[in-house]
C-alpha cells in the first residue's frame, strides 16, 4: 500500500484532466439522473491518498486507513459511514474486479469526498429509470451502490480509458459554536437544585492525554489526592459511553477545541460518579496544548451547561405574558441534537413546571410492549438507566402506561409504578408520548408528599408531551440509525478479526476484546468440550485490569450458567448476588460481626469487586453447527443495565464468534491428530549402538505438521546387527501417511524375518503397489549396520531413487557411499542390489531427504554440490555436530520458513578407544 497526506493543499481537481476523462452520469440521491457536469466550489484543505493491491486483506486495510484519516481530521461524527462505503467499494474493486484500488480522502469545509478508482473500465455499472433498482439488501454482493444511494449526501460514477471511478460525499454535522444568552429572571422555586457547596473540579490534560493538574474540589468528589492522580491518562479514570455510533471517545473529546457532555468519574471508593463536563483546549506561552476540563455533580450542570440560543420569535413570544409556561419555553427553543441531551432536558423542565421533586422519561421499545427509562431527574438515574418496566404493569387504567394516570399515594398501592419503588415519592403523575396514536414513551413527575397532583396538572403534562413527542421520536430513530450505522462498521471489523486466527486461545482473547469495553463493562467466556463436558471458564476480561483476578475468582466460586441453546441473550442473576453476599460478609468482618477483629486484608478487592459485578448480567449461547460450544457472559456495573441495541448487536457478534470458536477447535483438533500421526510414523527413541555415532534432526514443514512426506528409521535386527532407513514418501496427507506407516513397519518385521536388503524392498514395492489408487512412490534409502571389533563398521545399503548417502572421510573428501536404483512403487518387477562398504574410524556416513538438497532460494538450490561443500568442513565433528551444522546451514540458505520435510541421519565411527 503507497499513501500520501497533504494538510492544507490548493484546492484541486483530482480527476484526470483534458480529453482523457469520459463521464458518464452522475446520481444524487436514488433515481435522479443529470449530466456530470458539477464543480468544486468548496476548498480543499487536506488530502489523503493510498493504494491497495488486489487481495483481500486490503479491504480491511483501506477501512483502517480511511478511520485513522477521518479520525485525524476530526470528523468522528461520518467515520462510520465512510468505513462502511469505503468497504464496500474496495471489495468491489479488489475482489470483484480483481484489480489494485486506489483509494482518495478530500476534505473541504463542508465535508469529505472520498474516492475509489479501479482498473477495470469495462466493468460498467447500470443506470437505470427512476426508482433505481439495486437490488436486495440482503444479497453478499452488489450493495455498493445501494449504500451510496442510502449514506451518502452526494455520489457517482466516472469512467476514464484506463480505469472506473466511484465517488461519494459525505456533509458535515451543524455545529452550534460560541453561543451566548442570557436567561430570565425566575423565582427561587424553579431555579436548578444543587448541594449547599457547589464543587467544581478543575482538572489539566496535558497532550499525551495525562493529568497535569487536580484541584481541591476534585480531591473532595472523587477521592484522589492530586500526588496519585497526576501523570495518570483520564482514560484510566472516565467511565465514557462507549456505545458504537453514538458518541464521541475520549481522546477524541480532549483533542477537540470545546467539548461539553455528561459521563463519569471512578472515584478511589470504586464507584463511579455521574459528571457533567466542559473541555476547553488551549496553548500555553511555548506553544504546547493541553485541555482545561470543568466538572461537576451530573445533577449540577445548569452550573456549566451552556444554554441554546432561542430564536427571535421564541425570545418575543416568552415575553408577553407573566404566566408563560416555563416548558413551553422550552419547546418553543432549539432542541439539543443529541437524544440524551433532549430527553435530560425534557425531564427537568417537566418537574420544574409541576414544581415536582423528580421526574423521569421513559421510551418504548419497537413492540410497545415494554418502556425503557432513558432519563430521570431527582432519582438515582445510573441504576434506574434502561432499565424495563412493561407497558400494562396492571388489570386497571392505571396501570397501563397508554393512559395518563394520577396516583395520589403510592404506599396505598405498592408497586403501580416499578420505577419509583423504595425512592420515598408518594404521589405521580403519568401521561404518555405518542406519534400519530402509536405509544412511543411515557413522561412522567413525582413528589415525596401526597396529594400533590391533580387532573390539572395531568392535562398540562399531556400538552407538554404532546408537543415534544414528535422531537423526541425523530431524535430517537436518528440515534437509532447512528447505532446502525456503526454496528455494521463494528461486525465488519469484528468479522475480519475473528477470520483472520484458527488459534482458540486468541479467538478467546478477541471476543473478549471486542466486547470490553464498547458493548459490556466485563465478559467471561464459558466453552463446552462435548455434550457430556460441562461449562468450563476460559476467558475473563473487565475494562479495569486491577478487577480481573477479584472478578476471575467470584465467577469460580459459582455455578455456571445452564447451557441453553435458545437464542437470545437471558439474565443471570447469580454474579451480582454472590458478589453482594460476599461484600456483605467482608463488612461484618470489618465490623468484627461474627468473624475475628482484624480487617482483612481483601476488603478493598472484595468491595471494588461486588460493584463491578452488581449491575445486570445476561448470558448469550454460542451455537455452532447446531450444538452449544459455550457461552458469552456481559456484565455491567452497580445498578446498570443494558439497552435494547446492545443486546441485538451482541447477540449477532456472539453468532459469529461462535463459529470462529468452532474453527478454531476443529483446526487444533485436526493439527493435534496430524502430530500425534506423524509422530507415530517415527520411532519412538533411537537405539544406542555400541562404537557408532548416532545422530538424527528431523524438520516438518508447514503449518499444523502435516502428516506423510519423510520418515526415518533406527532398528535392532539381531545380536550385533542394526537397520537403518530414511525415505520420503510422494505428497503429504492421508494417503502419503498410510505409504509412511507400511513402509516404517514393513521394513522392521521383513528385516527380522532375516531378508537381506534387496529382498525387504522388492517385498515391499508389491505391498504399495497392492494398495491400488492409495499408493505412492516412495525413494528409500535401507540399509544394515555391523560394528566390527577393530573399530571399524560394514554397512550393506541399497539406495532406491533416494538422494545419495555421502561419506566423509578424515582427510576431508567425500563422495558417493551407493549408487542410484529405481524407486518404489512404480515399477512392479524389481532388480535391486546391494552396496557393501567399510567406514574406518574417524568416517561419518550422512543420509539426508530430498528437503535438505532442494532447499530454495529464489532461483538458487543448495543441490548436492552445496550439501558435500557443507560436509567437507565438518571434519573431526562428532555425529551430533555434523547434524546441526547440516541444518544450520540449509536454514540460513534462504530466509523463508521451509516448504518440504527434512530428515537428516548422521552416523559416525569413533574408533577404538585407547587405555
Amino acid at each position: 500500500m503507497t499513501t500520501g497526506l497533504h494538510p492544507g493543499e490548493a484546492p484541486q481537481d483530482p480527476r484526470p484532466t483534458g480529453n482523457h476523462t469520459l463521464p458518464r452520469q452522475e446520481r444524487v440521491g436514488p433515481g435522479t439522473l443529470h449530466a456530470d457536469n458539477r464543480t468544486r466550489s468548496s476548498v480543499i484543505t487536506a488530502r489523503a491518498a493510498a493504494t491497495f493491491d488486489p487481495v483481500g486483506r486490503s479491504v480491511a486495510t483501506a477501512r483502517s486507513f480511511v478511520r485513522d484519516t477521518l479520525q485525524g481530521w476530526g470528523f468522528a461524527d461520518i467515520v462510520d459511514d465512510a468505513v462502511v462505503l469505503t468497504s464496500e467499494l474496495v471489495t468491489n474493486a479488489v475482489i470483484h474486479a480483481g484489480t489494485s484500488a486506489d483509494v482518495l480522502c478530500l476534505r473541504s469545509d463542508d465535508g469529505v469526498r472520498i474516492e475509489v478508482a479501479d482498473l477495470y473500465p469495462e466493468r460498467e455499472i447500470p443506470l437505470q429509470g427512476s426508482p433505481a433498482n439495486m437490488g436486495s439488501p440482503d444479497r453478499e454482493g452488489g450493495r455498493g451502490l445501494q449504500l451510496c444511494a442510502a449514506l451518502a449526501g452526494r455520489w457517482g460514477v466516472e469512467y476514464t480509458p484506463t480505469q472506473k471511478q466511484v465517488w461519494f460525499q459525505l456533509d458535515l454535522p451543524e455545529r452550534a459554536v460560541g453561543t451566548r444568552s442570557a436567561g430570565p429572571s425566575l423565582p427561587a422555586a424553579l431555579l436548578p437544585l444543587a448541594d449547599g457547596r457547589v464543587r467544581v473540579a478543575v482538572i489539566q490534560i496535558d497532550r499525551a492525554g495525562a493529568i497535569a493538574a487536580w484541584n481541591e474540589d476534585a480531591d473532595e468528589l472523587f477521592g484522589y489526592a492530586p500526588e496519585s492522580v497526576i501523570g495518570k491518562p483520564l482514560t484510566d479514570l472516565a467511565a465514557w459511553p462507549h456505545t458504537p455510533g453514538t458518541s464521541t471517545g475520549v481522546v477524541e473529546a480532549l483533542q477537540l477545541s470545546r467539548w461539553e457532555g455528561s459521563y463519569g468519574i471512578r472515584g478511589a471508593n470504586g464507584r463511579v460518579t455521574p459528571v457533567y463536563a466542559s473541555h476547553l483546549r488551549v496553548r500555553d506561552t511555548d506553544g504546547e496544548p493541553s485541555t482545561v476540563c470543568l466538572l461537576v455533580r451530573d445533577h449540577e450542570r445548569a452550573v456549566l451547561q451552556t444554554p441554546l440560543r432561542g430564536s427571535s420569535s421564541d425570545t418575543s413570544s416568552s415575553s408577553e405574558g407573566p404566566n408563560t409556561d416555563p416548558f413551553e419555553v422550552f419547546i418553543g427553543s432549539p432542541a439539543p441534537d443529541d437524544l440524551d441531551g433532549l430527553l435530560q432536558r425534557t425531564v427537568e423542565r417537566a418537574r420544574d413546571m409541576l414544581d415536582a421533586d423528580s421526574a423521569f422519561l421513559l421510551l418504548a421499545t419497537d413492540d410497545e410492549t415494554e418502556l425503557e427509562v432513558r432519563a430521570s431527574t431527582g432519582l438515582p438515574s445510573a441504576r434506574q438507566r434502561f432499565a424495563r418496566v412493561p407497558v400494562e404493569a396492571g388489570p386497571g387504567r392505571y396501570g397501563s402506561a397508554r393512559m395518563p394516570a394520577v396516583h395520589d399515594d403510592l404506599s396505598a398501592v405498592p408497586g403501580a409504578v416499578p420505577l419509583l419503588s423504595g425512592t420515598g415519592m408518594r404521589s405521580v403523575v403519568t401521561v404518555p408520548l405518542k406519534v400519530e396514536g402509536r405509544l412511543t414513551g411515557s413522561l412522567g413527575v413525582a413528589a415525596e408528599s401526597p396529594g400533590r397532583y391533580t387532573n390539572e396538572e395531568a392535562l398540562r403534562l399531556q400538552f407538554a408531551a404532546d408537543r415534544i413527542a414528535l422531537a423526541v421520536e425523530s431524535a430517537r430513530l436518528g440515534e437509532l440509525e447512528r447505532l446502525r450505522r456503526g454496528s455494521l462498521s463494528f461486525l465488519v471489523e469484528a468479522s475480519d478479526l475473528l477470520a483472520g486466527t484458527l488459534d482458540r486461545d486468541q479467538t478467546l482473547a478477541l471476543m473478549a476484546q471486542m466486547t470490553v469495553p464498547t458493548l459490556a463493562t466485563w465478559c467471561a467466556v464459558y466453552t463446552i468440550a462435548d455434550q457430556a463436558s460441562d461449562p468450563y471458564l476460559s476467558y475473563v476480561l473487565h475494562e479495569d485490569e486491577d478487577l480481573i483476578d477479584g472478578l476471575k475468582a467470584l465467577l469460580s466460586k459459582i455455578a455456571t450458567p445452564d447451557p441453553v441453546p435458545t437464542p437470545g441473550a437471558r439474565v443471570w442473576s447469580a454474579p451480582a448476588e454472590a458478589a453482594h453476599q460476599a461484600a456483605l460478609r467482608t463488612s461484618m468482618r470489618s465490623l468484627g460481626l461474627n468473624a475475628p477483629t482484624s480487617i482483612s486484608s481483601g476488603i478493598g478487592t472484595t468491595l471494588a469487586t461486588a460493584a463491578a459485578v452488581g449491575g445486570e448480567t445476561v448470558v448469550l449461547p454460542l451455537v455452532a453447527r447446531n450444538r452449544v460450544i459455550g457461552m458469552l457472559t456481559l456484565g455491567k456495573p452497580t445498578d446498570e443495565h443494558f439497552r435494547q441495541e446492545i443486546l441485538e448487536l451482541a447477540e449477532d457478534l456472539s453468532r459469529r464468534a461462535a463459529l470462529a470458536l468452532d474453527n478454531a477447535r476443529l483446526y487444533s483438533e485436526r493439527s493435534a491428530i496430524s502430530q500425534s500421526l506423524q509422530r507415530s510414523l517415527l520411532p519412538p527413541e533411537l537405539p544406542e549402538i555400541e562404537g557408532v555415532e548416532v545422530e538424527v534432526i528431523y524438520r516438518a514443514a508447514g503449518e499444523g505438521n502435516e502428516v506423510g512426506g519423510d520418515f526415518y528409521d533406527l532398528f535392532p535386527i539381531r545380536d550385533g546387527a542394526y537397520g537403518f532407513a530414511i525415505g520420503d514418501v510422494c505428497g503429504t496427507g492421508p494417503e502419503a501417511a498410510a505409504v509412511t506407516g507400511l513402509a516404517r513397519h514393513a521394513l522392521r518385521l521383513l528385516a527380522r524375518e532375516g531378508f537381506g536388503g534387496p529382498a525387504v524392498l522388492e517385498r515391499l514395492n508389491s505391498a504399495i503397489l497392492d494398495e491400488g489408487a492409495r499408493s505412492r512412490f516412495l525413494t528409500l534409502l535401507y540399509g544394515e549396520l555391523w560394528p566390527q571389533e577393530d573399530g571399524s563398521a560394514v554397512l550393506k545399503v541399497v539406495c532406491a531413487g533416494h538422494p545419495l548417502p555421502l561419506r566423509l572421510r578424515q582427510d576431508g573428501t567425500v563422495e558417493p557411499a551407493a549408487e542410484p536404483q529405481p524407486l518404489l512403487g512404480v515399477l512392479e518387477d524389481l532388480e535391486l542390489y546391494e552396496q557393501t562398504i567399510t567406514l574406518d574410524p574417524g568416517d561419518v556416513l550422512l543420509c539426508v531427504t530430498d528437503g535438505v538438497t532442494e532447499r530454495r532460494e529464489g532461483t538458487r538450490m543448495l543441490g548436492d554440490d552445496g550439501l558435500t561443500d557443507v560436509l567437507r568442513t565438518c571434519t573431526g565433528l562428532t555425529a551430533g555436530a555434523v547434524a546441526a551444522r547440516i541444518m544450520r546451514a540449509v536454514e540460513r540458505f534462504a530466509s523463508d520458513a521451509p516448504s518440504d520435510d527434512m530428515a537428516i541421519l548422521a552416523m559416525r565411527v569413533p574408533g577404538l578407544q585407547k587405555d
